[in-house]
C-alpha cells in the first residue's frame, strides 16, 4: 500500500492524569509535515518513526496529535527520511545564521519555551547602540553555545547557553531597558531563565 500524501490529523494540549476538557482542531499534514513533527520527537530512528506512524499518535510541544495509523515499508520511509538533514555535532555555533531564540525556565512541571525573533530583538532606541540582541550575543563571549542537534520542526541548527545567575540577572536588567515596550512583558521571562536555545538554520550555499 503506498504511504499517503496527505493526513487528516486532530490535536488538542495534553493533559496528564486527567481527561482533556481542551477543544480539539482538525487540520490537514503532507506526509512531509507529519513527519517533521514526528522526527523532532524520535530523531532520525526509522523504527521509532515507524511505530508512531502506526500508531496514530505523539506529544509534540505539548499537544497531543493523533490520525489514523498507517504503515510505512521499509524502502519508502527510508527515502523519506533521506531527504531530512541529519545532525552533525561538529557544526560550530553561527550567530551570524541565528534567526531565533527559545527561552527555557526549567520550571517544573516543564512549560514551553518562549520564543522571540531575532529581528525584534535587533531593534534599537534613538541615542543607543547596542540592542538586546546584541547583549545577548555577549553572553556568548565566555563560552560557545552547544550544539544541541537539529531540529526537524524548525529546520535548523539548536545551540544551547546554560545561564548562571549572573548572567540571568544582566539579561533581566537588559530587557528593562533596551527591550521595545510591546515585548518587555514577555521578556520577563529572562528572571526566570535556565537556558537560551538559538535557532540557526543551515546555509543553502
Amino acid at each position: 500500500m503506498a504511504l499517503p500524501e496527505t493526513i487528516a490529523v486532530r490535536y488538542t494540549e495534553e493533559e496528564a492524569g486527567y481527561v482533556s476538557l481542551r477543544p480539539v482542531v482538525r487540520q490537514t499534514f503532507r506526509l512531509t509535515e507529519l513527519l517533521d513533527m514526528v522526527l523532532s520527537v524520535t530523531g532520525k530512528d526509522p523504527e521509532r518513526v515507524r511505530q508512531i506512524l502506526h500508531s496514530g499518535t505523539v506529544v509534540f510541544h505539548f499537544y497531543r496529535y493523533w490520525w489514523h495509523g498507517f504503515d510505512a515499508p521499509d524502502g519508502e520511509l527510508a527515502v523519506l527520511l533521506a531527504a531530512f538533514p541529519d545532525s552533525d555535532p561538529s557544526r560550530e555555533f553561527p550567530p551570524e545564521s541565528c534567526v531565533k531564540l527559545l527561552i527555557e525556565t526549567g520550571d517544573v512541571p516543564a512549560r514551553p519555551a518562549v520564543e522571540f525573533e531575532r529581528a525584534a530583538l535587533s531593534r534599537s532606541g534613538l541615542l543607543r547602540r547596542r540592542s538586546l540582541w546584541d547583549v545577548i550575543l555577549a553572553e556568548t563571549s565566555g563560552g560557545a553555545p552547544a550544539n544541541h542537534g537539529y531540529s526537524y520542526g524548525h529546520r535548523a541548527d539548536l545551540y544551547k547557553l546554560e545561564l548562571s545567575a549572573d548572567a540571568r540577572r544582566r539579561l533581566a536588567s537588559a530587557t528593562l531597558s533596551l527591550a521595545p515596550r510591546r515585548l518587555r512583558k514577555d521578556l520577563q521571562v529572562f528572571f526566570r531563565a535556565a537556558r537560551i536555545i538559538f535557532v540557526c538554520p543551515r546555509s543553502k550555499v
